[in-house]
């Protein structure tokens, strides 16, 4: 199934006015102050090292983070992980009755192969057994409506954050049904 990629570039004119404008200024204030904290830290020496591949993700997941604040998404989960399936859910948000459930690839290059494509069927796999975990856990006895998105985004020195969203960027369509 061909990836449906949007561009995102900011909200557009009429989102800014259906978000409204303050919800819009308190989402940006909290992204600044959130630079702000990790540059005290940073110059204190409190800022964790590590490999810097895992420095651009974490980076990636924060833009991500701050774009579906900005587009009406309610973040619920970052980094989500069950002690029961390996690895983790990047970001999960809920978008009116729709649990989102995002992998975000993070690039500080525009290579030759875009960064989405590197969620291959291996992955899409142990993001459909998190996100079973995930639902699980969550209470009621209704399975609510699950849409897994991708956002690529492009962290090129020099350049402006870019991001790219690729909504329904694959299904449950695994060869079980939806909830086994």
């Amino acid at each position: 199934m061909p990836f449906r990629k949007v561009a995102a570039r900011g909200p557009s004119g009429e989102q800014w006015a259906l978000m409204g404008w303050w919800r819009q200024a308190k989402i940006t204030a909290l992204e600044r102050s959130a630079a702000a904290l990790e540059w005290v830290a940073r110059r204190r020496g409190r800022w964790p090292t590590g490999p810097a591949h895992l420095a651009t993700g974490i980076e990636g997941e924060k833009v991500g983070f701050f774009y579906l604040m900005r587009n009406g998404y309610t973040v619920v989960a970052r980094r989500w992980s069950s002690n029961r399936v390996r690895g983790d859910l990047d970001l999960v948000a809920w978008h009116g009755e729709t649990l989102c459930i995002f992998e975000v690839k993070t690039r500080t290059a525009h290579d030759i192969v875009p960064a989405e494509l590197s969620v291959d069927s291996k992955k899409r796999a142990v993001l459909r057994r998190l996100t079973r975990q995930f639902i699980r856990q969550l209470p009621g006895k209704t399975v609510p409506h699950v849409r897994f998105d991708i956002l690529s985004v492009y962290l090129v020195p020099g350049h402006d954050k870019e991001i790219f969203h690729f909504k329904d960027a694959f299904e449950w369509s695994d060869g079980r049904r939806e909830w086994d």
